[in-house]
């Protein structure tokens, strides 16, 4: 993350002193510089208009470039035209490309939690959840952000004895990304209050997917390394 105060102005000087020389390749950000996990990195490309694009998905044709996940390092490469650089010609990136971002990674979870429920990973409604959770079959927890208090913690109680009794090294995650409101909009009649994705291939995309938005969001490292680290049932 870019500190405020002394450290943001110190890391523009950074980007002022781009070495001509500077390589992009495929795991450095182009605003740290820092080789970083693919998992943790959104590519984009330019397009023939000299546009900026976002890659979620990795397969666009052309060369692109790489900003680890987070919104501040986006807006921070659009303000100091970072993209230009990367790409070595002029290159447009729209002021909001961030909040574009922030769009995609919502639509691409929703599409995913869409597909998790036809594979039977993806189950809503509090006593499911709670069920399911304490079963151990669980492998994230969802709960629109504006959730009755109440329903979330009985939930919270749920992945902490699930927690104790198998003794894990890492708690189901609990994501409060979305609010009831919004998950009308991206979801439709799909939309929940609580939710939790399962155990199994699509289940373990949601939750790869709302790490990699929380993470855009908030910055830091996300809540587990990845459900591959946890007890399966």
């Amino acid at each position: 993350m870019i500190a405020d105060g002394n450290g943001a102005d110190d890391a523009e000087a950074m980007d002022d002193q781009w070495p001509d020389d500077f390589v992009v390749n495929d795991r450095t950000c182009i605003v740290t510089r820092e080789a970083t996990d693919p998992k943790d990195l959104i590519r984009f490309v330019r397009a023939p208009d000299g546009s900026v694009v976002p890659d979620l998905k990795r397969q666009l044709p052309g060369r692109g470039c790489w900003i680890k996940a987070e919104r501040q390092l986006v807006d921070r490469a659009v303000k100091r035209k970072l993209f230009s650089r990367a790409f070595k010609s002029e290159t447009k990136a729209a002021d909001d490309l961030g909040a574009l971002v922030d769009r995609l990674l919502v639509a691409d979870l929703a599409g995913m939690m869409n597909m998790a429920r036809k594979a039977g990973q993806f189950v809503s409604g509090a006593m499911k959840v709670d069920a399911a959770v304490r079963s151990g079959a669980a492998v994230g927890v969802f709960h629109a952000s504006d959730a009755a208090a109440d329903g979330v913690r009985k939930i919270d109680q749920a992945r902490k004895a699930w927690k104790f009794g198998t003794d894990a090294e890492h708690d189901i995650p609990a994501f409060l990304l979305l609010t009831g409101a919004e998950l009308d909009e991206v979801m439709g009649e799909n939309a929940f209050i609580h939710a939790c994705a399962l155990a199994g291939q699509a289940g373990e995309g949601v939750v790869k997917r709302a790490n990699l938005l929380e993470q855009f969001r908030k910055g830091g490292l996300p809540q587990t390394k990845g459900v591959v680290d946890m007890p399966k049932p």
